[in-house]
């Protein structure tokens, strides 16, 4: 398929409903407004393409880039390439799930998400600690910097009640994460959100909430997910 044979596609498939509501929790024009289930028939298609992956997500049109980010060559991407995305992705499912999910599953997650973290832009931070939430959730522990990460940890404890929501809210998914999905981390990141408390966050008048850290560690070590790791983090 081409970008315009999608774009037309996305165009077809689009919702003023759906975006009401998605512009509710973050995105930004232009988008059409296409329920995730119309975009996974394309990727199933498509499967993985570096180079389409990248046109559309030039487009700068919301629906066309989380679609890129779904059949992306997670691999294939450079730094720059990443770069690029971050930059770009000033929609928040963009910024929180997109670019997040294919650092994370490519070569270059954990360096371009401790740079992101330092950035001066809040869709940039916050694209950083999701990245980082979805490295501990997919990677093997032998393979995750450990001592990093509990440094990591003790900065969200010191830093997340003064940042801005969205980081906020991306910083406490990145301690559930760490509590949940990497044993050498479970007891640190346990104690980190009881230092932590209560985190709130504007969720812009949605229905969703702030998951507690606590309870949402606790429920994975009842399930055993400290020793399974996620096969994919994209969704």
């Amino acid at each position: 398929m081409t970008v315009d044979e999608i774009m037309a596609e996305l165009k077809a498939r689009g919702d003023d409903k759906i975006k009401n509501i998605l512009m509710k929790h973050g995105v930004k024009e232009p988008f059409f407004g296409v329920k995730v289930e119309y975009l996974k028939p394309i990727q199933k298609k498509i499967k993985k393409d570096y180079q389409l992956a990248k046109d559309l997500y030039a487009t700068k049109n919301a629906d066309a880039m989380y679609l890129a980010g779904l059949i992306a060559d997670d691999n294939q991407m450079t730094p720059a390439d990443l770069q690029t995305w971050v930059e770009q992705a000033v929609s928040n499912n963009i910024s929180e799930y997109t670019v997040p999910w294919v650092a994370a599953e490519g070569k270059h997650g954990f360096d371009m998400a401790l740079s992101w973290i330092n950035s001066d832009q809040i869709h940039i931070v916050a694209a950083g600690w999701a990245t980082l939430a979805n490295l501990v959730a997919l990677k093997p522990d032998e393979e995750l910097r450990l001592d990093s990460l509990k440094i990591l940890i003790d900065r969200v404890v010191n830093t997340i009640h003064s940042s801005p929501d969205r980081v906020r809210s991306a910083m406490n998914i990145f301690i559930i994460s760490a509590g949940s999905y990497v044993s050498a981390l479970n007891a640190y990141a346990n104690e980190a959100a009881k230092k932590i408390g209560v985190v709130m966050v504007d969720k812009n008048g949605t229905s969703c909430k702030v998951p507690d850290a606590i309870e949402y560690i606790a429920k994975a070590q009842a399930r055993g997910s400290l020793t399974k790791k996620k096969k994919t983090v994209k969704c």
